[in-house]
């Protein structure tokens, strides 16, 4: 029993001494653009700041607090996510119920799922996905970040997952009580399917605000661009055309290093509000959706 328990000991310090140095890993970074963020123009530009603030000041939230096209953007992404997310579960949760059904229950069963999953394997390409976009009309609309990713097929594979594990019971005493299938899906299924539920909806929301390349591709205009493809335009191509004569005469007094530090922090500071909210759901949601006993 004691060699027992030494070696339980022992595997977990290792273990959780590799989940702190992985969670420092995702940390770090950030708190070191947070600390540069705060940082005067000379300090970040001489590179001494690591993670504390060198030389405090807001000179760069100040000019970002400014910038129309940042929180026009901000309010694209928001639209995105109210709207996106929204879509995406509704329809995750009507393709996951009749996928969860046996293939007595539900004939063409087998055929739907393969059909959804060869999705995850195959795409249609670039270019179709550009042309079909554009011939439905949905260029340069909020549609256009929405639509094409309307049925996240991995959502539905760890919904359905989850379905499955209900029990039995529950449906059939819903039906001898005359409840048919949509009554059963929203008020017995949806109410016992919290912690996927919130899972998928995390999935969702991640995706949907991380996403830069279909804004930059789909948007002709750059007042529709999302957030994530607007600080790509700053941050990594360093595009100032959408900038003012005045702006870019500001922008001369502030360390281009200390404002793309500030508005990749924003621009990460929703999810990382919201995802504590979600935590307590998020590993119960993906083991029990994840796994089919």
């Amino acid at each position: 029993m004691k060699q027992k328990r030494k070696k339980l000991s022992v595997f977990t310090i290792v273990n959780s001494s590799f989940l702190i140095l992985s969670a420092l890993l995702c940390v770090i970074p950030l708190i070191h653009i947070l600390a540069v963020s705060f940082s005067s123009s000379a300090a970040a530009a001489a590179g001494k700041v690591v993670f504390w603030p060198v030389e405090f000041t807001l000179n760069s939230y100040n000019y970002v607090a400014k910038r129309a096209a940042f929180w026009n953007s901000m309010f694209v992404s928001v639209e995105r996510i109210a709207l996106g997310g929204f879509v995406n579960l509704v329809l995750t949760i009507l393709c996951a119920y009749p996928l969860s059904k046996e293939k007595s229950e539900f004939k063409f069963r087998s055929f739907y799922a393969w059909a959804f999953f060869i999705t995850m394997l195959f795409s249609g390409g670039l270019i179709p996905w550009y042309i079909v976009i554009k011939e439905a009309g949905l260029l340069d609309s909020i549609w256009a970040l929405v639509l094409p990713g309307a049925v996240p097929v991995f959502n539905v594979i760890l919904l359905l997952n989850f379905f499955r594990e209900i029990p039995k019971e529950l449906s059939e005493a819903a039906f001898i009580d005359g409840a048919g299938h949509w009554t059963t899906l929203w008020k017995v299924y949806v109410p016992v399917s919290t912690p996927s539920l919130a899972t998928i909806t995390l999935f969702s929301l991640v995706g949907h605000w991380n996403s830069w390349f279909d804004g930059l591709v789909l948007m002709n205009n750059a007042d529709n661009y999302p957030l994530q493809s607007y600080i790509q335009t700053i941050v990594v191509q360093r595009s100032y055309s959408m900038l003012s004569r005045q702006e870019i005469s500001e922008l001369a007094t502030i360390s281009d290093k200390t404002l793309r530090s500030a508005q990749i922090f924003l621009g990460s500071l929703p999810i990382i509000l919201v995802y504590p909210f979600l935590q307590k759901y998020f590993v119960k949601g993906i083991v029990l959706g994840g796994v089919k006993g």
